[in-house]
C-alpha cells in the first residue's frame, strides 16, 4: 500500500479558522433569532393588552353615545324644542356680549399707524368661538394701508390677516380704502 505524500499536488488547507468563524457567526445568528422570537412574544402580549383596552374604550364610547342619543331625543321633542332654541339664542347673545369693544380699540390702537383710520369695524364670533374683525380702513396712500397690515401680522393679538377688497380715492371719498378680515385673539 502506497501513501501519497506529495504536497505539491494536494496542498495543505487551513479550514480550522473558517470553521471556527462560521461557528461563531452561526452562534450569533442563533442568538439574534432567539432575541427576535422573544421580542415577538413580548409584542404579542403587549398587543393583547392594547386590544383589551381598545375593546373596553369602544364599549365605553358606545355607552356614552347611547346616553347622548337619549338626551338628544329628549331635547328634540316638540315640547322641548322651544326651550332649546331659546338656549341657543341666549348663548349666542352672551358670546356677542362677551366681546370687549374697549379691548378691541386698545389693541388696534397699538397696531394702528398714525396715518391710517379705521372707518368701519364689525366683530363677530366664528364657528370656533373666536372673534373675527371685519374692518374697512382708510389712508392717503396704499403704502400706509400696507404698513397697517404688516403691523397686524406682526402683532401676537391678530392672526390670519386677509385683505378682501380695496377702493381708490374718489371725489366723494379722498382716502384709499381697504376692507380686511382678521382673527382677533380675544377669548370669550
Amino acid at each position: 500500500m502506497k501513501i501519497p505524500l506529495n504536497l505539491a499536488s494536494q496542498p495543505f488547507r487551513r479550514d480550522r479558522p473558517i470553521l471556527v468563524g462560521s461557528t461563531a457567526v452561526a452562534v450569533l445568528l442563533l442568538g439574534a433569532l432567539g432575541l427576535l422570537i422573544s421580542l415577538i412574544f413580548t409584542d404579542r402580549v403587549q398587543l393583547a393588552d392594547v386590544r383589551r383596552d381598545v375593546v373596553r374604550y369602544e364599549r365605553s364610547i358606545r355607552g356614552v353615545s347611547a346616553e347622548q342619543a337619549k338626551l338628544e331625543a329628549v331635547l328634540r321633542r316638540p315640547e322641548n324644542a322651544e326651550v332649546l332654541e331659546r338656549a341657543v339664542f341666549l348663548n349666542q347673545l352672551l358670546y356677542r356680549k362677551g366681546i370687549s369693544w374697549t379691548q378691541i380699540f386698545a389693541d388696534l390702537g397699538r397696531a394702528l399707524p398714525p396715518n391710517v383710520r379705521i372707518m368701519t369695524i364689525r366683530p363677530f364670533v366664528n364657528k370656533d368661538n373666536k372673534v373675527t374683525l371685519d374692518m374697512t380702513v382708510g389712508a392717503k396712500t396704499p403704502a400706509n394701508v400696507i404698513e397697517f397690515l404688516k403691523a397686524l401680522e406682526s402683532s401676537p393679538l391678530f392672526e390670519s390677516v386677509t385683505p378682501t377688497s380695496s377702493l381708490a380715492p374718489s371725489q366723494a371719498e379722498p382716502l384709499y380704502r381697504a376692507r380686511l378680515t382678521v382673527n382677533y385673539a380675544q377669548r370669550l
